[in-house]
């Protein structure tokens, strides 16, 4: 079952920020369209092309201080695009054909199927019935559960803040754990280390989270680079698994629980499996569509029936199945909000990289790097791209902002395109690790208060040091080995 909001203090959403706090908000966007609009297009950019970039930095920065929800955000974008005649009505809203958008908008669908059956809550309890003897491997089966869900449910919020949250929390409160003294106990390991493996799970797979597909796209359209599911997938799976195995290890290492055996989670396990007792109708159907669609993107190469299709497909098996119904589809407030803000992304992305700005921007940051080897530029680049997460509060407005021109750059200085991309976008996720506000799960994990934010963001730096060389030491080795590079 989905939890509640968690309000993080200090973090108030939108609809609770105060008036002095709107205004600055509306000023950083209004600010950042009127800066650049004053500073004028520079010689071999349009007019309009120069309005779209100001509407395009507004609607980012709005993403990253959010004076209203993102959706409403870039909705306000693509009103802005037409009113001003930047684009016709019809090339403005033409983001919301792509089948890109309705991929992400079916697996939010399926995401929910997963929910409503239970069979997310049956997996996760599985794999504590077996790992949970011990407080690491307690974390193990919940890491596990995340992986398995990132496979098909692009919702890092309902998969790890909807299923896995939940349990952990539970499994932390039985051992009497508990926000305050009793907090390192259990739950701030728990929280800490699920968290922490959650954004690697988001890098593994091209549904690890929504905005991979975004990220996808904007490598194709960039540099012409293909990611299918199962190149994303075979490119991150022998570095996601190693880091999988050794962020856990390490976090047990310098932030221990307390307890270290957990022979009651197992019993907590097998009590929460004889309630949910044998497999039920749903759910068998669930599964069933979960391997299937699974299954046919892992496949695309052989059948070349479009992602979308396949998710489409699934939708409508879950409909004539009943294991959804048309008022499940409809109330999905999250997957609604982010089939507006990604359609209107989608477009405003791909249109700036027709007029030119991109790559002028691009042509002026190379000019900081001539001389250098590729390799050095590539490693500074994606150390800057790494660490310029602290400033962003989602990976989609980090990656909208900054994925296309830091790959223009690295291309520039010449690195082997599959480094440059796969580098790129399994960055933009690893990165969100590194703070309480990274991706949306941070504040439901930070907000149950078990761990300060001192320690959040030690422990997120740590990560950080051995997520960065395990994908580009051990993955760059492997893509070589893979014949990529």
């Amino acid at each position: 079952m989905p939890t509640p909001p968690v309000t993080v203090p200090g973090n108030p959403s939108p609809g609770q920020i105060q008036p002095g706090g709107i205004l600055w908000r509306w000023a950083a966007v209004f600010g950042t369209a009127f800066l650049i609009l004053f500073w004028g297009a520079p010689e071999g950019i349009s007019a309009a092309s120069w309005r779209l970039f100001a509407i395009f930095a507004a609607t980012i920065i709005g993403s990253i201080v959010q004076p209203l929800s993102a959706g409403a955000v870039v909705f306000l974008g693509v009103c802005a695009i037409a009113v001003t005649g930047t684009m016709t009505p019809v090339d403005a809203l033409r983001g919301y054909s792509d089948p890109i958008v309705w991929l992400v908008l079916c697996a939010f669908f399926i995401a929910r199927g997963v929910l409503k059956t239970g069979l997310g809550r049956r997996i996760a309890f599985q794999f504590i019935r077996v790992l949970g003897k011990r407080s690491l491997g307690l974390s193990y089966a919940l890491v596990s559960t995340d992986v398995v869900l990132a496979t098909i449910v692009p919702s890092n919020s309902a998969r790890s803040g909807g299923i896995i949250f939940p349990v952990a929390r539970s499994l932390a409160e039985a051992y009497d754990s508990t926000p305050g003294p009793t907090a390192r106990r259990l739950g701030a390991f728990l929280m800490t280390t699920v968290y922490q493996c959650d954004v690697i799970a988001c890098a593994m797979f091209l549904t690890g989270q929504a905005s991979n597909v975004l990220i996808a796209k904007f490598a194709l359209d960039a540099a012409g680079y293909e990611i299918s599911y199962a190149k994303w997938m075979l490119g991150s799976i022998v570095p996601g698994i190693v880091a999988l195995l050794l962020v856990p290890l390490v976090i047990y290492r310098i932030y221990p629980p307390e307890v270290k055996h957990t022979p009651h989670a197992t019993e907590f396990a097998r009590e929460e499996l004889a309630k949910l007792g044998r497999m039920t109708r749903d759910e068998r159907m669930m599964l069933l569509v979960f391997i299937l669609v699974a299954g046919l993107w892992i496949t695309q190469a052989w059948h070349s029936i479009h992602y979308a299709v396949v998710a489409l497909v699934g939708v409508a098996v879950l409909l004539l199945s009943r294991v959804l119904d048309w008022d499940d589809i409809m109330s999905q407030r999250p997957a609604w909000d982010v089939f507006i803000w990604y359609g209107g992304l989608v477009r405003m992305a791909e249109a700036l990289g027709e007029t030119g700005i991109t790559k002028r921007f691009a042509e002026v940051v190379a000019s900081y790097t001539v001389g250098w080897t590729w390799w050095a530029a590539l490693a500074v680049l994606l150390l800057i791209y790494f660490y310029a997460h602290y400033a962003f509060a989602s990976i989609t407005a980090h990656a909208t902002a900054m994925f296309t021109p830091f790959l223009v750059v690295t291309l520039g200085a010449g690195a082997p395109a599959t480094l440059a991309v796969l580098g790129l976008a399994y960055f933009s996720n690893l990165s969100a690790g590194l703070t309480h506000y990274g991706t949306t799960p941070a504040p439901i994990y930070f907000g149950a208060r078990y761990v300060t934010q001192r320690e959040w963001w030690r422990i997120g730096f740590v990560a950080s040091l051995l997520t960065i060389p395990t994908w580009a030491i051990l993955g760059f080795t492997w893509w070589k080995i893979l014949g990529w590079w």
